[in-house]
């Protein structure tokens, strides 16, 4: 069953996303970039606001593609106490030098492979290489926060390509990039693990307002309905 990721940024809207159905409670500073790591001290309180009730995920912050920096930014998240640490991979840099790097972390810590539909061209080929490194997981995202979807940069046929290499190679798969409740008929019959939704589960629709119970409910609805 694909499961509801909803972003948050404090503890108090961790508290209102899970009671409205969240499946996943993912801490990141929406209003600050794409990937926006919050403090260690707000990841720590939705951890203990959530109390083991769903996994939480947090996201490491936007840093480029270098070893060190990734491994240092990935070790103090995980330190938070979250389940899964998403990590962040834009264009340039090493990435096979930052997997390296990371894996012995992932043995330690489940890591999500963030991947950017809008930056990195043919995302899937990436695969194989997150699961050697012993990633547990994939998600694929978008950097640009502008309007534009993740089906307005990656058809439903390579999305759908996507799911089914990461299957191939035993990651957990998800899909998110400002989408839209609407677009729930296109991406379950693709069978990702995880769908994940900040700005459509906010007031107005735009991911740097407050977080809305009745639209976090009306998306695990869609889901529930899918699996009926």
């Amino acid at each position: 069953m694909t499961r509801l990721l909803i972003s948050v940024s404090t503890a108090a809207e961790a508290c209102l996303a899970l009671a409205a159905g969240a499946d996943i409670v993912d801490g990141k500073d929406a209003a600050a970039g794409p990937l926006a790591a919050l403090p260690d001290v707000t990841l720590r309180d939705i951890v203990a606001a959530v109390a083991g009730r769903v996994p939480v995920s947090a996201t490491i912050g936007d840093w480029p593609a270098e070893p060190e920096v990734l491994l240092q930014a990935a070790e103090r998240v995980a330190a938070a106490g979250v389940d899964w640490v998403k990590v962040g991979f834009y264009p340039g840099g090493d990435w096979d030098a930052c997997r390296a790097a990371l894996a012995p972390l992932a043995q330690r810590t489940p890591l999500i492979a963030l991947l950017l539909a809008d930056r990195t061209p043919n995302p899937t080929e990436q695969l194989a290489a997150f699961a050697a490194a012993g990633f547990r997981g994939v998600m694929l995202d978008t950097a640009s926060k502008d309007g534009r979807r993740l089906t307005d940069h990656s058809s439903v046929s390579s999305l759908s390509g996507f799911v089914a290499e990461a299957r191939k190679h035993h990651l957990q798969c998800g899909l998110a990039g400002s989408l839209r409740q609407t677009d729930l008929a296109d991406l379950l019959p693709l069978g990702a693990d995880v769908l994940g939704f900040r700005g459509a589960a906010c007031h107005d629709g735009h991911r740097a307002q407050a977080l809305c119970a009745d639209r976090v409910t009306a998306l695990a609805d869609a889901l529930q309905v899918s699996v009926f």
